[in-house]
């Protein structure tokens, strides 16, 4: 989640991260032991520019948040204890290290300006101004 603008076909994953640190709630446990927990989002056969394949991948972003922080079939991992906020703050995350208009506009679309601004979200300038 570190790059800011993945080429539309070069990087096939998006990795959506949630690391225990900052979940608002409290950490996952494993073991008394803080993990992160990564689902890989597959961008293959996706065009991001159009927004349908924005609105394909978002959909693929909030079920692997879903999965993420939910409890899952991840065998000893307590599941965290606010679904919503861990929710929120990975598909958040994830939008943010995305970086595409597209997709940025697919989240403001369920979300607000200060959603955006509080994960960090670029939002274009032509819908800030609305």
């Amino acid at each position: 989640m570190n790059t800011k603008t993945p080429p539309v076909d070069a990087k096939p994953f998006i990795w959506l991260a949630v690391a225990a640190a900052y979940a608002l709630s409290g950490p996952v446990q494993a073991e008394g032991r803080e993990v992160t927990v990564k689902i890989s989002v597959s961008t293959t056969g996706l065009d991001l520019r159009e927004p349908s394949g924005a609105r394909a991948l978002y959909g693929r972003l909030r079920e692997a948040a879903r999965t993420v922080c939910g409890s899952g079939n991840r065998v000893g991992l307590q599941p965290t204890t606010d679904f919503s906020d861990c929710y929120e703050k990975a598909l958040g995350d994830a939008v943010r290290s995305v970086n595409r208009p597209e997709l940025t506009m697919i989240y403001l679309a369920t979300h607000t300006l200060l959603d955006a601004e509080i994960h960090g979200i670029d939002v274009p300038a032509r819908v800030a101004a609305k």
